[in-house]
């Protein structure tokens, strides 16, 4: 069975948001490419609006984690990218990414403000790295 314990080191702020060190034990490593706002036939989904592509972005990571037999708490780290991040932003995205680890540690996390994605309809990319038996 697969294991992740979420450290919060001393001396370091503690932020509900994300864990600042996951140390996962498991028999298979997932990597998951960066997730993009699109549905099954390559429709950009919520133009415009970023907590919608934040969340659609998590539920195409969610099916993701599913075809490896894996799952949300199954998230040891995650990346994301945010085209013209600006602090304000950041409460619309974590709200969205929220509703998707309630009720457990969030994962080691990095947020990472660009210039563009590879398609400019698109707002928010995340990827991700998962631990599971």
């Amino acid at each position: 069975m697969s294991k992740s314990d979420h450290l919060r080191p001393s001396g370091l702020h503690h932020n509900p948001a994300y864990s600042h060190v996951v140390v996962a034990t498991g028999a298979r490593t997932i990597y998951i490419s960066g997730q993009v706002s699109t549905d099954e036939e390559g429709r950009v989904v919520g133009a415009g609006d970023l907590a919608a592509q934040t969340t659609q972005v998590m539920q195409n990571l969610g099916m993701a984690l599913k075809a490896a037999g894996a799952n949300y708490s199954n998230i040891v780290k995650i990346t994301t990218f945010v085209v013209g991040y600006r602090p304000e932003l950041r409460p619309i995205i974590g709200k969205a990414r929220s509703a998707f680890f309630e009720g457990m540690e969030p994962p080691a996390s990095t947020l990472v403000g660009v210039t563009a994605l590879a398609a400019p309809e698109w707002l928010i990319e995340i990827e991700a790295v998962a631990v599971a038996d």
